[in-house]
């Protein structure tokens, strides 16, 4: 399986051209072993919505209902044991509470974080997946 940062899981369910060719292969050779979603991300879009940081082609609870149905996604849900993690992660890591559990449910579930946030990129306690 496959972590999906926020902005990837974005980008894949959008065929966003941000999203390169050599990720967005490695994701679609990924859907038969899961990508997975953190339900923290969930509320990342929604926020974004609120805030006006991102438009969706339709209302937020459709949109969800369409990209966690997109092929090989798998939510992955928000345990103690994730919350913890988030709260004592190795070495130095930013403060941002989303990121913090996003890179928790990776490092929990033992997966690959796919993502193109330089501060997630730069913690060495996680493996990712990076565009070129």
């Amino acid at each position: 399986m496959i972590l999906l940062d926020t902005h990837i899981w974005i980008w894949w369910v959008h065929g966003d051209e941000r999203l390169d060719a050599r990720l967005a292969n490695r994701l679609s050779q990924g859907e038969s072993q899961g990508l997975g979603v953190s339900v923290i991300s969930c509320w990342e879009v929604a926020k974004l919505v609120e805030h006006g940081r991102l438009e969706l082609p339709c209302p937020v609870p459709e949109w969800f209902e369409q990209a966690l149905n997109y092929p090989g996604v798998r939510l992955l849900e928000l345990t103690p044991a994730i919350a913890f993690e988030s709260t004592s992660l190795p070495g130095d890591f930013h403060r941002d509470p989303a990121d913090q559990m996003i890179v928790a449910t990776a490092r929990i579930h033992n997966i690959p974080l796919a993502t193109a946030d330089t501060k997630i990129l730069a913690y060495s306690h996680i493996e990712t997946l990076r565009l070129n």
